[in-house]
């Protein structure tokens, strides 16, 4: 027997793990249903590309001992050729009235209706449901629960905000992430120095009265081979520590560093280049330059890592 469990899945939380891991209970094999960014962008004001969430669902599916297939869904009655397979389907108790509408198509075309099993919403500690809008607001971690250490991001950006996460719950288990609006006092497109003290400027302006914070900046750098982009990481505690990280380079192409040298932003020479707009929102300039071999979250967390590296033997120490 073959069950399916769709969503979103903008940030994996313990309600979502909850339908799939029921999916592997009822069926002896698991089809999970993503949302396209076109369809998943009806009606949120913050989307997680699909690229991403999909690297998120399937690293928790790779823990099930169950063959699964993902797939990307266009609107509520998922592929055809893929679903028709489908047996059984499980719901949460919001999306009820789907797999109505889906029996209904099914029965259309004279094939079988699945059994549809409704799954409670799992609560988080002040008893409202989890859902990924609270998680990305920083008002519980993925478990519903206050998390371990509470973590301010000087960005709203949710590339930025989502790889500090991955690389802290690494380190402390559940913990509450929470964006602040901040200036990061140097210009839209930092150069050389300019990039570390953005990083500095941001953690220091979101500390208040959290754990810790979280400063990320982005700059180019002009070398004797052309222009290359660095990321800085400053990572401030509530004592006044600062620790700085900085990930790996990459070297921008020369029709990029012309017309950054002539005063536009990475952003702007890229949208101009490449018809792309938005790019720091969505896979980052690197994910496009490297054809998808590497992405920008990949590489901030490698910058928020090196960041954490001074602090790693006392936090080992203290678990």
């Amino acid at each position: 027997m073959k069950s399916a469990v769709a969503g979103t899945f903008n940030i994996l939380h313990e309600g979502h793990k909850r339908l799939i891991r029921r999916a592997f209970d009822e069926g002896d094999a698991v089809i999970i249903g993503i949302t396209s960014d076109e369809m998943a962008a009806d009606g949120r004001r913050e989307l997680i590309p699909l690229s991403i969430r999909r690297k998120e669902v399937e690293s928790f599916l790779r823990t099930m001992d169950k063959p699964w297939e993902v797939t990307e869904i266009e609107d509520i009655y998922g592929p055809r050729d893929i679903m028709d397979s489908a047996d059984v389907l499980i719901v949460s108790e919001e999306t009820e009235s789907r797999g109505e509408l889906l029996n209904a198509e099914r029965i259309s075309r004279g094939v079988r209706p699945l059994d549809i099993i409704t799954v409670p919403f799992v609560r988080a500690y002040d008893n409202e449901k989890i859902s990924s809008t609270g998680v990305m607001n920083g008002k519980y971690s993925r478990d519903g629960g206050r998390g371990t250490v509470r973590i301010a991001v000087g960005s709203l950006n949710r590339i930025k905000i989502e790889a500090v996460r991955t690389v802290m719950e690494r380190i402390f288990g559940n913990v509450t992430v929470i964006p602040c609006d901040v200036k990061s006092g140097v210009p839209e497109q930092p150069k050389g120095p300019e990039t570390r003290t953005g990083a500095l400027n941001r953690a220091e302006q979101a500390i208040g009265d959290h754990d810790m914070s979280v400063g990320i900046e982005a700059g180019v750098f002009d070398t004797d081979d052309g222009l290359y982009d660095f990321q800085y990481c400053a990572v401030l505690d509530r004592d006044g520590r600062m620790t700085v990280g900085v990930g790996p380079g990459f070297r921008y192409p020369d029709k990029v560093a012309e017309l950054v040298s002539e005063g536009m932003t990475v952003g702007e020479a890229v949208k101009r280049l490449y018809n792309c707009r938005d790019i720091g929102r969505r896979q980052g300039a690197v994910g496009l330059l490297s054809k998808g071999l590497l992405d920008r979250k990949t590489l901030t967390e490698q910058s928020v890592t090196a960041a954490m590296i001074p602090r790693m033997e006392e936090i080992w120490r203290l678990s």
